[in-house]
């Protein structure tokens, strides 16, 4: 089911005071602190100078721990993967959030276009999902499936309408690994088949299983794990062998170039070449946000079915409108799942997931019995319930449209001016930048340009994130409440961390 709101306004409007062109007559100004982009009332900033959007909400004064014991206490008492996975050189020491915003404890703000990694869905705190939790809060914190309760089947109906037939049966869980873990258990009850292939450089969770069907060597351990994993081709039509100008369902293109007619190229015979196939799943974010050719998953589709098989669609990160065309990715590829996975943005940064699939799968399930103690939670049901007005209400899928297409155009001419950017792909608000030595060579750039780059960008700011097999894409993936002034200054200030590296390096 097709969902299109129309835009309401949201918290927070930014407004340049200047209205020059964001990627035009930028000043040479080298490595900025991000405090520089926050002029005090009435300060004009220096000419060019990308200037923050104001925002008219007042964080609380930050009085607790001090950021030298927060750190010794992640040394020494977190385990040693939450320092590995820390981002930054200098550490952003989060405090609180509003919408697009976030402060650190020095009050500095940030328009944060990573979303938590693409979880915060609409906006940090949004005043109308924070006042359904605490309603709920005050009424009951906790009962389990044991019991009948409203908020849980208040939420299953509602995220049951977004769907199309026959995906109408749920099961909650709380992340997004678990999603995909049962899933994986579902489709194998069902089919009695056992293989499952995914795309190399996919990441679908942390769980024992779901790093058998994660095809990304930084999340991948030297043990057996994932039995019946197989992983093929990623259909990239950037750095893959195929592809090229006129593959994408996207505002912008690659722009390598291609011979194939337009609308011939699918990859799909990849897929048909894995012998083993019986169970395919999809996303590809964490690998860089990369977006498949027209046709492919509709004609990898029909050929996993021909063999028996199922086909689960990870929604982790596309789905809830992100990709602003529809409310589900899939739908974007004219596609229908058996299986759908979803986590992240169902309620905005609360632990939540759940498995869609039809009544004849799901009766499969009941061949044994699976009990989650916090799968359903009442809290976690009210945010999600309100989650989804919230979206309806504020517009989020058009925002998602609108500002990922505003924004992809600006990153196209970006991407034009600078021999490092190699290719910008996307729909929505769901976009890659990914960086390379040089167009020619389309190597990935080395990690410590990457650092270089994405450093100077917080500094200035804006938080974005990182991805990609050689963590070579800059992640864009903001809260679906972004404004056009917001745009503007990320496009400012990318642009001048881009123009600060090229001048140190070239």
């Amino acid at each position: 089911m097709q969902k299109i709101f129309s835009r309401v306004n949201v918290p927070c409007l930014g407004r340049i005071k200047d209205k020059h062109n964001a990627l035009s007559g930028l000043a040479n100004f080298h490595r900025p602190s991000g405090a520089l982009c926050q002029m005090t009332p009435g300060e004009d900033p220096p000419p060019g100078f990308p200037e923050m959007p104001p925002c008219g909400f007042k964080p609380e004064e930050y009085k607790d721990m001090s950021k030298e014991h927060m750190m010794e206490i992640r040394r020494q008492n977190c385990n040693p993967m939450i320092m590995k996975v820390t981002y930054y050189k200098k550490p952003v020491f989060i405090h609180q959030g509003h919408m697009q915003w976030l402060w650190d404890v020095d009050g500095r703000r940030y328009l944060d276009l990573f979303a938590g990694v693409a979880t915060v869905s609409v906006g940090h705190c949004h005043p109308k999902v924070t006042a359904a939790a605490e309603k709920q809060l005050r009424k009951l914190w906790h009962t389990t499936n044991i019991y009948v309760y409203s908020p849980l089947h208040e939420y299953v109906d509602k995220l049951a309408a977004t769907l199309p037939e026959p995906l109408k049966v749920i099961y909650l869980t709380n992340s997004g690994s678990e999603a995909n873990d049962l899933a994986m258990l579902m489709a194998r009850l069902h089919t009695g088949n056992f293989d499952i292939i995914t795309l190399r450089g996919s990441y679908h969770g942390g769980s024992p299983q779901t790093m058998g069907l994660t095809s990304n060597s930084a999340y991948k351990y030297p043990i057996a794990i994932g039995l019946g994993c197989h992983n093929t081709m990623c259909p990239d039509v950037f750095a893959g062998p195929w592809g090229g100008s006129h593959c994408r369902d996207s505002p912008i293109q690659t722009i390598r170039n291609c011979s194939c007619p337009q609308g011939t190229v699918t990859h799909a015979h990849q897929i048909n070449n894995t012998q083993k196939c019986r169970f395919f799943i999809i996303l590809q974010g964490v690998g860089g946000a990369v977006q498949y050719p027209k046709n492919f998953l509709k004609d990898t589709y029909k050929l996993v079915r021909e063999r028996g098989g199922v086909c689960i669609a990870d929604e982790v990160q596309t789905g809830f409108g992100r990709t602003g065309s529809h409310f589900w990715g899939f739908q974007g590829h004219d596609i229908m799942p058996d299986i759908v996975t979803m986590a992240k943005g169902i309620a905005n940064g609360f632990p939540m997931g759940a498995v869609v699939t039809t009544h004849e799968i799901a009766a499969s399930f009941g061949r044994g019995v699976h009990f989650n103690t916090f799968g359903g939670n009442p809290v976690a049901c009210a945010i999600a319930s309100s989650v989804l007005d919230t979206m309806k209400e504020d517009g989020t899928q058009q925002i998602s449209h609108e500002m990922g297409t505003y924004l992809l155009m600006g990153l196209s001419k970006i991407r034009d001016k600078y021999e490092i950017i190699g290719d910008v792909r996307g729909k929505g608000l769901q976009i890659g930048v990914e960086m390379v030595k040089d167009k020619a060579s389309r190597e990935p750039l080395p990690p410590a340009a990457m650092s270089e780059i994405f450093e100077d960008t917080k500094d200035m700011g804006v938080l974005i994130g990182k991805g990609g097999v050689y963590g070579q894409t800059f992640r864009i993936k903001p809260p679906m409440c972004i404004t056009k002034d917001d745009a503007d200054f990320f496009l400012a200030v990318f642009n001048q961390a881009l123009n600060n590296y090229m001048e140190a390096h070239h």
